[in-house]
């Protein structure tokens, strides 16, 4: 009864971290030195499908079922490899001998498209959350008839 809560809370803590993320791209889109001393990489949440409970999925594929989704998780926070831009700018601290100084990966097109995406995917799973709320309460009024 309680797997669409289920489901649709994990998408929304899934979309509510990939925002987060998102938005220490952008605040350190200009970070050219970390703690580490390394120039900033752009970070991607990587997502998975959770996994139902063997007995549970055993039952349904047993009774001709669909063992169906049980939510999203987060498996993974990797860095993005693709390669940082180098900017002319000889007075720059961080400036190698030419004068070139390393900035991170991060586009800040790409993040706020990232971001919208993230964000509408969040509504979706609190209109799945509402929809699937109002049918329940719907079949208690049915039940109290």
């Amino acid at each position: 009864m309680f797997d669409a809560f289920n489901i649709s809370s994990s998408g929304m803590t899934a979309q509510r971290l990939r925002m987060d993320i998102i938005a220490d791209n952008i605040a350190n889109a200009d970070t050219t030195r970390t703690s580490d001393g390394s120039t900033y990489r752009r970070k991607i949440p990587i997502f998975q499908a959770k996994e139902e409970l063997s007995f549970k999925k055993r039952l349904k594929a047993t009774l001709g079922e669909s063992a169906g989704g049980q939510g999203v998780k987060v498996i993974n926070i990797s860095e993005d490899q693709s390669p940082f831009k180098l900017i002319f700018n000889p007075g720059h601290p961080d400036a190698n001998e030419d004068g070139y100084v390393t900035m991170p990966n991060v586009n800040i097109v790409t993040e706020m498209v990232d971001m919208i995406d993230a964000a509408r995917a969040f509504e979706a799973n609190i209109t799945a959350l509402n929809t699937y709320k109002s049918m329940a309460m719907k079949a208690i009024e049915i039940g109290r008839g």
